[in-house]
């Protein structure tokens, strides 16, 4: 079969499945982002406090400490203790994460990927080709980066211009200074580079990808002998090299999306007339 037009992407599942099939794990994506940022939004709009803070720190309920793992690394890498609460907020969060799934943060909480998915669907749908490539390497250095420039200046370099925290922070008190540089996120994926934050710049990205690097979730193929390729996956996944491997592999090669720069969105499970994916755990490599 020949592969697939990327503004097509998706198209087959829905003749073949129906609409909720070849969208139900972008449905539930949007629904979990948007209901934590409801969480964030109840208290300031109609003073139920769910979750108090930002997306950098917050307490659940009032009680239960969250803590974003890289604001955390950086206070210790500049030499100063955080406090207890904040410890045990990075704790529970490296803890969840790291048992959970590959990047689950990135994929279903982090509000910046509805920006970034919606720069990669107008991409798709403009017949934007590639105008420009970086390495996905990069992110990991821009995080050692971060790291080690917070210890030599003693400061949260990074919380400068979160843009995850700005863009939290900009439903509540209205657009700010930071604001811009979700636009200019926006128009950087859109024109310049496809998946351009997300799938090379970003740190906090890394650091996820790190701590959920031997999570229990993964995707996988369920029999490569299913696979027409039509590159419906391809197109639409933001890490499309996780998939090579298990795709296209040797014979040998594991079945599973090992990767840890898999954001575990779903897409390709949604996406794939053939059904040639599922969740499954990392101990599952066996084929169907």
């Amino acid at each position: 079969m020949a592969a697939n037009a990327p503004k097509h992407a998706g198209r087959e599942a829905r003749q073949k499945w129906g609409w909720w099939y070849a969208n139900r794990f972008l449905f539930w994506r949007r629904l979990s982002q948007f209901s934590i940022l409801a969480m964030f939004l109840s208290g300031p709009y109609l003073g139920v406090w769910i979750l108090k803070g930002n997306y950098s720190g917050s307490l659940l309920f009032d009680t239960i400490p969250l803590s974003d793992p890289l604001i955390t690394a950086e206070s210790l890498a500049t030499g100063h203790l955080p406090d207890v609460l904040t410890l045990i907020g990075a704790a529970i969060i490296v803890l969840c994460y790291a048992v959970l799934g590959s990047k689950v943060f990135c994929g279903w909480v982090c509000p910046l990927n509805v920006v970034t998915d919606t720069a990669a669907w107008l991409r798709r749908k403009l017949g934007i080709r590639q105008t420009a490539k970086l390495s996905r390497g990069l992110r990991y250095g821009i995080l050692a980066m971060i790291l080690v420039g917070s210890a030599a200046s003693g400061m949260l370099l990074w919380e400068w211009i979160n843009p995850v925290a700005a863009l939290g922070r900009a439903f509540v008190f209205g657009l700010g200074a930071t604001t811009w540089l979700i636009v200019v996120i926006f128009l950087f994926d859109l024109l310049i580079v496809e998946h351009g934050w997300c799938g090379h710049l970003c740190p906090i990205g890394a650091a996820y990808g790190i701590i959920g690097a031997k999570s229990i979730l993964r995707i996988k193929v369920v029999d490569r002998s299913k696979c027409d390729n039509c590159m419906d996956c391809y197109n639409v996944c933001p890490e499309a090299q996780v998939l090579r491997s298990p795709l296209h592999g040797k014979k040998d090669e594991s079945l599973l999306v090992l990767s840890k720069d898999c954001i575990s969105c779903g897409r390709c499970i949604d996406v794939c007339a053939e059904k040639v994916f599922k969740f499954s755990t990392r101990f599952n490599h066996s084929g169907e």
